[in-house]
């Protein structure tokens, strides 16, 4: 068994058999071992559901009429889900696409979502041009200054908001820090309509610290240096700031396994080897596990570590071969490996997470092919983007980190 292969094949069974057939709404999770009575889907997970289709079909696990057909049902669903200036509630029943949890409108779910739906988009255009024109529907209908702005009662704010709730307004959290919202700042900067200003790109904090001799931007889970790079390249380049991303990314990777280490004589998880510290299911509940402060107990995740292959591909393969090997039936299940798992308590988690899946599948397959990265290449935001930010080809990233002009 190519084992790889075998991890991205099951990630994606994740998505096509979890979403709802008449929405196309994707479960948030799913029991890894059996039967489950799961209905609330995540508007991320079926972003990530629509990337998969792509790479289904490239794949040869479903043809290309099959994964046609589910994006189109998915797309046009999704225009008619409860939205707030094109905002859309993070978590809704998977069935009939109600809100549940009194879930906020949330900006980043919502930016996964419609990268989802370009990257689907941008490869059925050819022959299902109407596929594209529903993802280019999602995408313009995002009303970028009203969460820049607060509705205008903040003028003058330079960073996005989280998102805003029915019963209590905008959150009073902004996008302010180095995240995941990387991709949102980029969509944002692309936007055929109304795009954020240039400003906003520099306006978020980079805190760039060293650990064990690795310089990166400080961020806590490990998720957090994978999520936008599934969807934007940005290997060897530097925006106008200085920064490069790729490499900050990359050596997140190798100070999570680091951190692992240098803890082994303290948790029976580490000394066997394992590491990927990450926003996942836990013995005491879901926590956003991280290095140097953040909680911290024995609980490493699989797909986290796995999704590292386009950073640090040895480490990403040698890893998923140890926890292949350390499975006795409870990491390895129908949709891959387990969320999480920590042998100092001897606990699993019996679920599978749809973004992590997500984030392992696209970093697969990137890593493979590059099919994501080339398909969000080739769409005319990208460039915008990139342009806004001001990244440019940098040759001499291994020499120079994070130098500013």
């Amino acid at each position: 068994m190519d084992l790889l292969d075998e991890i991205e094949h099951r990630a994606f069974r994740f998505f096509w058999e979890q979403a709802d057939p008449n929405t196309g709404l994707v479960n948030d999770r799913a029991g890894n071992f059996g039967p489950d009575d799961y209905s609330v889907a995540s508007i991320a997970a079926t972003g990530y559901g629509l990337a998969a289709l792509p790479i289904g079909v490239e794949r040869g696990w479903i043809d290309h009429d099959q994964a046609a057909s589910r994006a189109r049902v998915t797309l046009e669903f999704a225009l008619t889900l409860a939205h707030q200036h094109g905002w859309i509630v993070h978590f809704v029943d998977k069935h009939t696409g109600e809100r549940v949890w009194q879930s906020e409108f949330s900006t980043i779910d919502s930016v996964l979502l419609v990268a989802g739906a370009l990257a689907a988009g941008q490869y059925f255009a050819a022959r299902a041009p109407e596929i594209a024109a529903l993802s280019d529907q999602l995408y313009r209908r995002l009303d970028w200054w009203w969460v820049l702005t607060n509705d205008g009662t903040q003028p003058d704010k330079q960073m996005v908001s989280q998102g805003t709730r029915l019963e209590s307004g905008f959150i009073t959290n902004n996008w302010w820090d180095y995240s995941e919202a990387v991709m949102l700042y980029l969509l944002g900067l692309g936007a055929p309509e109304k795009p954020l200003p240039d400003a906003c790109w520099g306006a978020f904090e980079r805190p760039l610290e060293k650990y064990s001799g690795f310089e990166w931007l400080r961020a806590g889970p490990i998720f957090i240096h994978q999520m936008p790079y599934g969807y934007f390249n940005l290997r060897n380049q530097r925006d106008r700031l200085g920064f490069d991303y790729w490499l900050s990314s990359t050596n997140a990777m190798k100070i999570s396994r680091r951190f692992c280490q240098y803890r082994a004589k303290k948790r029976k998880t580490y000394a066997e080897g394992f590491w990927g510290l990450n926003a996942s299911d836990g013995p005491d509940g879901y926590k956003p596990y991280g290095v140097a402060g953040d909680p911290e107990d024995g609980t490493v995740s699989p797909t986290g570590a796995i999704a590292s292959v386009t950073f640090t591909p040895d480490l990403a393969l040698s890893i998923a071969q140890a926890m292949y090997e350390k499975d006795s039936g409870a990491l390895w299940g129908k949709y891959g490996f387990t969320n999480a798992f920590n042998v100092d308590r001897n606990w699993h988690s019996p679920d599978v997470i749809g973004i992590d899946l997500g984030m392992v599948l696209l970093a697969i397959e990137n890593y493979r092919s590059g099919l994501i990265w080339k398909l969000m290449s080739g769409f005319g935001g990208t460039g915008r983007a990139l342009a806004a930010a001001g990244f440019r080809e940098n040759a001499s990233a291994e020499k120079l980190v994070f130098s500013k002009r």
